[in-house]
């Protein structure tokens, strides 16, 4: 198993990729129409593409023998909270296929987003979870996260409640 930056030319697989695990994850919440919309908009190649090559944002694969298995993709914060400020980071995504959860790739790909939003120094650190999902909660909160807010999440005509969590201290990173 293998952690990677992920570059322009992996947009297909990344694309793929979080169509698998978004709806192997969500799936079931959402009307078959609404789902595959939001998974044409949110996933498409393209748009992966422009992710991919943004200075702003960076993606990592987890690879199993050469095969994506999991993602985790980080940027500028984007979520509606007024306390978020200019520099502040947002862990965007971090999806693993069921297989590989619960094995520690997870808090490994966590630790390398939140080395690389704190590349800079110290910022602000953000993340935006599903309400329903309590494993994930309870993951963040193991890492310092809390959380100080809410907002309606979109997929399709369902508006998903996300709760916005915010870790005030810096992460501690290790560098080699």
């Amino acid at each position: 198993m293998t952690i990677r930056r992920a570059t322009p030319e992996d947009a297909g697989t990344l694309s793929r990729l979080s169509a698998r695990t978004f709806t192997e994850t969500f799936g079931h919440l959402y009307p078959p129409e609404d789902l595959a919309a939001f998974i044409a908009e949110a996933y498409a190649e393209d748009r992966q593409r422009v992710i991919l090559s943004h200075p702003d944002y960076a993606v990592w694969l987890l690879e199993d023998d050469g095969e994506a298995v999991g993602h985790a993709a980080a940027g500028p914060c984007g979520l509606p909270h007024p306390e978020v400020a200019p520099g502040d980071g947002e862990l965007k995504r971090l999806y693993l296929l069921a297989p590989y959860q619960s094995g520690g790739w997870g808090g490994k790909m966590f630790d390398a987003v939140m080395e690389w939003l704190q590349r800079n120094g110290p910022c602000g650190l953000w993340i935006g979870v599903w309400s329903g999902n309590h494993g994930a909660q309870r993951f963040y909160a193991r890492r310092g996260f809390e959380p100080v807010g809410e907002y309606l999440f979109p997929v399709g005509r369902v508006r998903d409640r996300e709760f916005i969590l915010r870790r005030t201290k810096p992460y501690p990173v290790h560098r080699e």
